[in-house]
């Protein structure tokens, strides 16, 4: 194998040397690409997108190596695969982990310099300051002129980078003026309306008049010599207010003043390890989180528990040659297993209804009182572990009916002889041989449910409420779900740092669960070499 690999590749090698057309090719399109990937890098480092553009980088140096390298050559058959996969699995991975040591969030969305840039940008008039009417011009050529009137009724001609002009009629292209003191016209310039001035978005982006002494629109009827209403300071990262003459220093991305106020954009910022620190020793999430995580381990294991149980009590009994219409009735039971979820979960939603539910108002018919499914925290957990019940059995049949065929008739007969009855028979060899099949399976049920956010999310979205918690969290909420609320529907504003972190934390856990859990599952296949 090796001879004729090597063969392979010295064939390659003599083609490529006899043609190199192919070559020059390849590395045409291979500039080519990278010259789009390079100006597509410089408007994400402009906007700010620094964790995008250096997973870019990363991948594009990956496949120059690929491309250039004569070793990497069967890799470039699956070179859009792999740009694939970085960008939408691992890039997010680390993305998530970079979130969870950042502020991100509601209020926290754009870097430093876009909200420096963004302050900066307020005005406001001074005590000095003269304000003026205005009556806007643009010419052919998108560029625009304002004459201004002051209080005393005088005129001016204003336009960006050149000081302030007082014309009378015919000077500097400014025609007869109206009654109101408004020229009819300027020369290269045409007169706006009231309404088209008011709605163009580029005039109060325009500073009219010189360097030093501008002039912007405040509102539709007034014109004034605005002046920058904060100023930063980069060597102590404070705002200062230029007309109270506060300061605001950089308090964890957001410029705050020592009597509690704060100058809106706030910025990402790194935070270290807070979000993670705020998850185990915060007292106000504390106990939500103690009891979300109790029931998390719970819902996963008692779930995982009633779903195997089951569905090999069921597995069971078909394996009896003697049970009678057993392909009917297992075509039956597969039925939950083949509707979607969705569909299944809402219509449980709809039977366990108090009002119009159709067990509810049977059990009321028959014993005078339904469960308070949706109100009654642990009615609640017992729907959910129902509903999920119902979903679940059928895989767990379908997978121990295949393992159970697996299992020898040559082991029970023996252990007949040896006097073993039936509950003997079924622990000391169907049970490991079983496990041996199965149990990476139920590893997998078990991580699967750990996450299960469709369920609790479609059937009550986590409810009943939790009383008195800072943050939204019901009693049926996993931690999945109690991350969904704190990133997209809390009260105090989503915070896509802190449900990184948990994100970050519940992967600890499943890993470390899954590892266990494999762990024990290698103690089976010893188990059953021994049988």
């Amino acid at each position: 194998m090796a001879s004729i690999a090597s063969q392979d590749e010295r064939d390659v090698k003599v083609s490529d040397s006899r043609s190199p057309l192919p070559r020059i090719v390849r590395l045409v399109l291979l500039i080519a690409g990278d010259a789009a990937v390079v100006w597509f890098l410089m408007r994400l480092f402009s906007l700010g997108y620094f964790p995008l553009a250096a997973a870019i980088i990363i991948i594009m140096l990956g496949v120059n190596i690929i491309f250039l390298r004569q070793e990497a050559y069967p890799i470039r058959w699956m070179v859009v695969g792999l740009v694939l996969m970085a960008l939408f699995t691992i890039y997010p991975i680390f993305f998530t982990v970079w979130v969870s040591f950042t502020n991100y969030g509601e209020g926290h969305l754009i870097t430093k310099e876009q909200a420096v840039d963004q302050i900066e940008r307020r005005t406001y008039l001074p005590e000095t300051g003269k304000a003026y009417s205005w009556t806007a011009y643009r010419s052919p050529e998108g560029d625009y002129a304002l004459w201004l009137q002051d209080a005393e009724g005088k005129g001016y001609l204003a336009t960006p980078g050149e000081p302030l002009a007082q014309p009378q009629s015919g000077e500097l292209g400014v025609g007869e003026l109206d009654d109101q003191g408004v020229p009819q016209s300027i020369e290269g310039y045409q007169r706006l309306n009231a309404i088209v001035a008011a709605t163009d978005s580029n005039l109060e982006n325009i500073r009219f008049g010189e360097e030093g002494n501008t002039i912007q629109i405040r509102s539709p009827s007034e014109a004034a010599e605005l002046v920058p209403l904060y100023a930063y300071d980069p060597d102590q990262d404070a705002m200062t207010n230029q007309e109270t003459g506060a300061t605001y220093s950089n308090i964890r991305g957001t410029f705050s003043a020592p009597d509690g106020s704060v100058i809106r954009p706030g910025f990402i910022e790194t935070i270290q390890f807070s979000n993670f620190k705020e998850f185990f020793v915060s007292p106000a999430l504390r106990g939500p989180l103690v009891r979300i995580i109790a029931w998390n381990f719970g819902f996963a294991f008692f779930s995982l528990l009633l779903n195997f149980g089951l569905g090999l009590l069921i597995a069971v009994m078909f394996n009896d040659p003697r049970f009678p219409f057993k392909r009917l009735i297992r075509t039956l039971l597969i039925i939950p297993y083949t509707v979607p979820a969705l569909l299944t979960i809402l219509i449980w939603r709809g039977m366990l209804n108090p009002e119009l539910g159709v067990i509810d108002r049977a059990l009321e018919g028959l014993i005078g009182w339904a469960p308070p499914w949706f109100t009654d925290p642990g009615w609640a957990k017992i729907a959910i572990l129902l509903i999920n019940l119902w979903l679940s059995y059928p895989y767990f049949m379908l997978i121990c009916s295949g393992a159970l065929q697996s299992v020898p008739e040559d082991l029970y007969s023996a252990a007949q002889v040896d006097g073993a009855n039936g509950w003997q028979q079924f622990w000391k060899i169907t049970m490991p041989l079983l496990l041996v099949a199965v149990g990476p399976l139920l590893v997998a049920s078990f991580v699967f449910n750990f996450n299960n956010f469709n369920l609790i999310y479609i059937f009550n979205a986590g409810n009943p409420p939790m009383a008195g918690t800072p943050t939204p969290a019901g009693h049926t909420d996993i931690l999945i779900s109690y991350v969904y609320n704190l990133a997209f529907t809390a009260s105090r504003g989503v915070d896509y740092g802190f449900a990184a972190a948990i994100t970050l934390i519940i992967f600890l856990i499943v890993g470390a669960i899954t590892l266990i859990q494999f762990r024990y599952t290698r103690m089976w296949e010893e188990v059953s070499e021994n049988v």
